[in-house]
């Protein structure tokens, strides 16, 4: 069951990134800017070794699949769903690198509607839960703070690039958890999010 798991998991990966560097071409082809092709490379090698120390986590040092697993694999699947959901809303505006197109009108649906960076939210979700699920707590901790490195580098750069190209300030809602708005949004433009 662990190797269907991982295989699944990197033929979801390599769809994503087919479907991102085709997003990315029709985006150049529109305008669109990069930002943040520095650390896009360490972004790749993070999670390269992610799957790597699964397997050797596995295989090493795991004493099996967690007690509760039916749970933790609940919420693999549950951040899969909110992953499908935020790459149907932004269509050819989703990508897995910062490119914003200058003047494209912000996505606000879907799961954009509600956060600001849901795809950012499956990545937490899936660098915890899927090691936990099978077992490989180390994995869990090690690469849940390695991922936490990285978007506290990469969302502030991606909220700057996204409020450079459409000029005004990103929509005033929460990054990854949904809240209940007391305050009316400020008046002036309301820009949403096109990014992950």
């Amino acid at each position: 069951m662990f190797a269907v798991l991982i295989l699944v998991l990197i033929m979801q990966r390599t769809f994503e990134l087919v479907l991102a560097e085709r997003n990315r071409r029709w985006s150049r082809a529109r305008g669109g800017k990069e930002s943040g092709g520095r650390h896009y490379r360490v972004i790749v090698a993070v999670h390269a070794l992610f799957y790597l120390s699964l397997v050797l986590e596995r295989r090493y040092w795991s004493h099996g699949w967690n007690p509760v697993w039916p749970v933790w694999l609940a919420l693999v699947l549950g951040a899969q769903f909110v992953r499908l959901w935020a790459i149907h809303s932004l269509g050819r505006a989703w990508n897995t690198r910062i490119i914003v197109i200058p003047g494209m009108t912000p996505v606000e649906r879907g799961p954009y509607r509600f956060i600001r960076h849901p795809n950012y939210l499956v990545l937490i979700i899936e660098m915890f839960a899927i090691p936990v699920l099978c077992g490989d707590y180390v994995t869990a901790i090690v690469f849940s703070v390695a991922n936490g490195v990285i978007l506290a580098r990469r969302i502030p750069e991606e909220e700057r690039a996204m409020e450079q190209a459409h000029g005004a300030p990103l929509r005033r809602l929460p990054r990854f958890f949904p809240r209940r708005q007391t305050d009316p949004a400020p008046a002036g433009r309301d820009s949403g999010t096109q990014k992950l």
